[in-house]
């Protein structure tokens, strides 16, 4: 696949999520009629299914009722068109959906039913200044008072980057650097233009002596692609790519957040469970990873990650 359409196609799955996202939440499919039954008027919902016509009711009549749910028609056909060109532009540049395992969507379902308390770890990780009620209410609502403008931008980061990675397509999609890439984006949007490429300047890593040398996108590519190919277990896989992307600092910014998020995608694809630090082995993982940044091997710390910071269903 060119890089060009690899990116094309990971931004038609993220809408194509957004999109079916917003369609689940609206509580009916089909053209409205108003029924009177009684003397009193209810709202249904018609639909023409395996050749017959059906009808679902959805609420007593109101003018104030219907309104709104007559908005919501309008909505709702308004994105079963964006749904189907979306669609049809994913065939033109080759891509087929492949039906995902059981295993594979349960650990889907896994990670919806757990995502706030996921970024809210991240959020802790990355030393980001919200509660977790804060947390929820930048999830739900896209603000809050009292935290800062940075703060709520990189934890609506976090949810597109997690939303993104809990698609069963994109479970379907290769672990491979121009995925990573493209979390990468997610994690740095608003803050960088292309936080999603590879960094071309040095940078320092607080609280250890350890300097990254510049990454090189070969070498990067084949060092991703290699650890996939590993003969080892899956979950060690995903560990050894978070820790590889964490010490190379791949780019700019966000390299901690990326890691574990890619980590994450590889997981999900195989029916692994999660990982994520919890809020409170934060301090013991900050000082592990400062070891392992400054040569002492990854034994340590990818014990600490499988009996501490996974999380299995």
């Amino acid at each position: 696949m060119e890089k060009s359409n690899f990116y094309e196609i990971t931004e038609l799955l993220r809408k194509k999520s957004e999109i079916q996202s917003r369609i689940s939440l609206i509580p009916f499919d089909g053209s409205l009629e108003i029924k009177e039954i009684s003397g009193v008027k209810y709202i249904y919902a018609r639909k023409r299914e395996a050749g017959r016509n059906t009808s679902k009711y959805v609420s007593v009549y109101s003018d104030e009722a219907y309104s709104l749910l007559l908005k919501e028609a309008i909505e709702l056909h308004s994105l079963k068109r964006d749904l189907r060109r979306l669609e049809k532009r994913l065939a033109e540049l080759g891509y087929s959906t492949e039906d995902v395992s059981p295993r594979v969507m349960l650990n889907i379902e896994f990670g919806r039913a757990n995502m706030k308390s996921l970024i809210y770890d991240q959020a802790v990780l990355e030393g980001i200044g919200t509660s977790f009620p804060q947390t929820e209410t930048i999830i739900e609502n896209g603000k809050v008072s009292g935290v800062k403008a940075s703060d709520v931008q990189k934890v609506l980061n976090l949810k597109h980057a997690w939303e993104f990675i809990l698609d069963k397509d994109v479970a379907s999609s290769p672990n491979d650097y121009y995925l990573l890439c493209y979390i990468a984006k997610l994690v740095n949007e608003g803050f960088y233009d292309d936080g999603g490429r590879i960094r071309g300047v040095p940078v320092t890593i607080g609280g250890s002596n350890y300097v990254p040398p510049l990454p090189f996108e070969e070498d990067v590519k084949d060092r991703i692609s290699s650890i996939v190919k590993g003969d080892q277990s899956g979950i060690d896989i995903a560990l050894n790519l978070a820790l590889y992307i964490m010490k190379t600092q791949v780019f700019i910014d966000g390299n901690e957040r990326s890691a574990v998020i890619f980590a994450n995608q590889y997981l999900i694809s195989k029916g692994l469970g999660l990982f994520v630090v919890p809020e409170s082995k934060v301090p013991a993982f900050k000082k592990l990873l400062v070891s392992y940044y400054e040569g002492n091997g990854n034994g340590e710390i990818k014990a600490f990650l499988k009996s501490d910071c996974m999380k299995t269903f």
